[in-house]
């Protein structure tokens, strides 16, 4: 990787980083105060709407997005016609769930769900404002700004929040932090990058755009879909404290991966699109890429899957420990979600959206007949189909990655199996080693303690690449 390369992508994962980390660790805090103030009940409610806010912003952005950050001459008339069409979009898809919300409350048999969908679905339209400013700010590769932003939205609609779950209102403090965070978070992009749309809409980029974003919006709109099957089933079949479970053990599982995940996909995204036609030099960045996520994200997500039952226990209390089990099920799912973000990611860089939205075809039929087979069966075992499914897209994805620029699966593998070696040893030592200490606190923190020590330790004597890589980092 040459220096100017290196150098952007260090300040970028930096910067990102500190936005991603900050942000979700404010957000966790406020999130670990209210859910011990409100009932998985009231978590239940908003998981159920959640796949009509994820679908309604999948619909918004259409791929757009990805689209302006991977073209290279891009013009402000691009910027304004994206920014006039989320708008417009936002709109008539908050008219439409308007109208629909007492269906929506009907199909759950929940009659109060009408107003919250006709008041936090607002959020569409707060959030469609904000969509371009942040785009700007990604291909410029400025996560510093967004890391301001993102903070302060989270303190101040947190803070109302927490008060406001503390006062009893149930179900209305997560509405009302939902919407406040979108409002702020819209409000002060256009305060700090100073950008204002043109008075144009112009048909000739939308359809340049369009051509792009299209396929990468029928693909993740396929993705969505699928993932939110699950909360549909669960709030059609089970309670709405069952569903508040399952939510909640998907957010803390998702936490640390995700993440990570992020800040480097959406960091690597514009620089690798800046020498996409060199696949030599591709196929070595993204090897690289792939180890360090790898070495991050592993020991991660079977830390959290050992120290599971104390950290629920301790940090929501006991009335949310139906969630252990499926947060320990859903740790090895998302332990191999960047994987196949990494190699999907690949296609966009090559504006193959084609590719991606045909593999997600056949990706999410393949999903969907695991969901049926598995729903008779429980939600712990529906989760186990999610840990399957998680496997074969893995293989998938990394067909046409290939396919493309000649990096196989097998190469990948080769590459994260210490990893993946190492970080399996460091769980199986927590987890027995916690049951030595007498209370939570005790086994979350040397639960931490032992499996940071066995990490290191061992990276330090196997002469883990990764480890001296991310020791060079830091130093600079």
């Amino acid at each position: 990787m040459s220096e100017s390369l290196k150098s952007k992508t260090v300040s970028g994962v930096l910067w990102s980083a500190i936005e991603r980390f900050s942000l979700q660790g404010v957000q966790f805090i406020i999130n670990i105060l209210m859910a011990r103030l409100l009932l998985p009940s009231d978590y239940g409610m908003i998981g159920m709407l959640a796949v009509f806010l994820q679908i309604s912003q999948t619909f918004i952005d259409s791929g757009f997005s990805d689209a302006l950050v991977q073209k290279k001459d891009r013009t402000e008339t691009d910027l304004s016609t994206v920014f006039y069409f989320n708008i417009i979009i936002s709109v008539l898809l908050y008219i439409l769930l308007f109208i629909g919300a007492p269906y929506i409350a009907q199909f759950y048999r929940m009659p109060e769900l009408t107003l919250v969908t006709r008041i936090i679905m607002l959020n569409l339209i707060f959030s469609s404002f904000a969509a371009v400013p942040k785009t700007i700010l990604t291909i410029r590769i400025d996560f510093k700004t967004q890391s301001k932003i993102s903070l302060i939205s989270a303190i101040i609609s947190g803070t109302v929040g927490i008060t406001m779950a503390y006062k009893g209102v149930g179900v209305w403090a997560l509405v009302v932090q939902t919407l406040l965070n979108a409002l702020l978070v819209t409000c002060l992009f256009f305060y700090y990058i100073n950008w204002r749309p043109l008075k144009v809409f112009s048909k000739k980029s939308f359809q340049g755009l369009f051509s792009f974003g299209s396929k990468l919006l029928f693909s993740r709109l396929i993705h969505t879909l699928y993932y939110n099957l699950y909360a549909i089933v669960i709030g059609r079949r089970y309670s709405s404290a069952e569903l508040g479970y399952y939510t909640r053990a998907e957010q803390l599982a998702i936490f640390p991966s995700s993440n990570i995940n992020a800040i480097i996909s959406r960091v690597t995204f514009p620089i690798l699109s800046s020498i996409q036609d060199d696949d030599k030099r591709l196929a070595l960045v993204y090897r690289k890429y792939i180890r360090l996520a790898s070495f991050l994200i592993f020991p991660l997500m079977i830390g959290l899957a050992a120290v599971a039952e104390p950290l629920v226990s301790f940090l929501l209390t006991d009335k949310w420990l139906g969630t252990v089990l499926l947060l320990q099920i859903l740790c090895l799912d998302w332990m191999l979600d960047h994987l196949s973000q990494i190699n999907l990611n690949l296609l966009l860089i090559k504006g193959r959206s084609d590719l991606s939205l045909r593999l997600e075809i056949v990706k999410k039929i393949i999903a969907t007949l695991i969901l049926i087979i598995s729903i008779p069966y429980g939600i712990e075992i529906m989760c186990w189909g999610r840990v399957l499914y998680s496997v074969l897209a893995t293989y998938m994805n990394s067909y046409y990655t290939n396919r493309l620029i000649g990096l196989s699966l097998k190469t990948q593998l080769r590459d994260i199996f210490p990893s993946l070696l190492l970080a399996a040893g460091m769980g199986i030592t927590v987890y027995y080693s916690i049951s030595l200490f007498s209370s939570d606190l005790l086994k979350i923190i040397g639960g931490v303690v032992i499996g940071v020590v066995f990490y290191v330790m061992a990276s330090v004597i196997l002469r883990i690449e990764e480890f001296k890589e991310l020791l060079l980092i830091i130093k600079k």
